[in-house]
């Protein structure tokens, strides 16, 4: 069995650091071989992948566009009538996806700047296609019907989209009872049936623990049962959203023993809040990759 590999979701971690660029290049002095950044759309995409490429990380995850936060959007899969504003924020989360590659000529330029590395290395990997609120002021159970066949008509459309580009797209249950009680997508089993109809296999199911143990616990079962669908894994423990080894309900031993027992290769992302500076924090890590040793890169 492979020892598990783990990435560094900067807009998370190393929050003592100001701006994506520094917390990049602490992600990769701290052991990380990839980052996550939940909306890099900020930062100029050249700089945030040279920063990557500098700190020796792949640049696996991004988010689709949030959409207009002010009006309390937090995704907009599935939300009716704002399907032509998820489709252009999709091409803006693959445009921004490419990062260098794509920024600054392709491979070509790859080879003619001398970077030392392929492409692929700095080529965004997966994007989370977030579902989006339920309108404030909308009964869940009335308007339910309606905004799965948006988010299906939505996922459609993106399949085809990140086929062409050689793009996972992910579908993350996010719970309501503690993060966000408005959001559509709450459950791995609402998730796994929308994954079903759509039936493309280039979109797949983001476990992040911290939620699948609010909304529904069995986390053993759920992993078994769940994970041929995943194509990517996110920690935080339960209920503080701290390290893996802070007080909380989850036993993260025997949760990496199990996904490594059943056979994951995918990445697990670190997506907590750091209780005190992230590099200390990261202890939990460091014992890990002491008992188990580290993938080699690539693999």
């Amino acid at each position: 069995m492979a020892p598990l590999r783990f990435s560094a979701n900067v807009s998370w971690l190393f929050p003592e650091l100001p701006g994506l660029p520094a917390r990049l290049r602490a992600a990769g002095s701290s052991g990380f071989e990839a980052a996550e950044v939940a909306w890099p759309y900020t930062e100029p995409p050249e700089a945030l992948a040279r920063t990557a490429r500098e700190a020796g990380l792949r640049l696996v995850l991004i988010n689709t566009p949030p959409g207009d936060r002010e009006k309390g959007e937090m995704g907009l899969g599935a939300v009716p009538g704002r399907q032509a504003a998820f489709r252009e924020g999709l091409e803006q989360a693959v445009l921004n996806g490419h990062l260098l590659v794509r920024s600054t000529g392709g491979k070509d330029a790859v080879a003619r700047e001398g970077l030392g590395c392929s492409a692929e290395f700095l080529r965004l990997e997966m994007i989370h296609l977030m579902a989006g609120r339920v309108p404030q002021g909308a009964d869940r159970a009335a308007v339910r019907s309606e905004m799965e066949a948006v988010f299906l008509e939505n996922l459609r459309h993106a399949a085809g989209v990140l086929a062409q580009e050689s793009l996972v797209g992910l579908l993350e249950p996010i719970n309501t009872r503690i993060t966000d009680p408005q959001y559509f997508l709450d459950t791995p089993q609402q998730a796994a049936a929308i994954l079903q109809k759509v039936g493309r296999p280039n979109l797949q199911l983001q476990m992040d623990l911290f939620h699948w143990q609010i909304m529904d616990g069995n986390l053993t079962g759920n992993i078994r049962e769940f994970l041929p669908l995943v194509g990517h894994v996110q920690v935080a423990q339960v209920p503080g959203r701290g390290e893996p080894d802070s007080p909380g309900e989850l036993n993260f031993p025997y949760l990496f023993q199990l996904l490594e027992d059943e056979g994951y290769k995918g990445f697990v992302g670190c997506e907590y809040w750091p209780q005190g500076d992230t590099v200390e924090g990261l202890n939990w890590l460091r014992s890990y990759w002491d008992r188990r040793g580290r993938p080699q890169a690539g693999r």
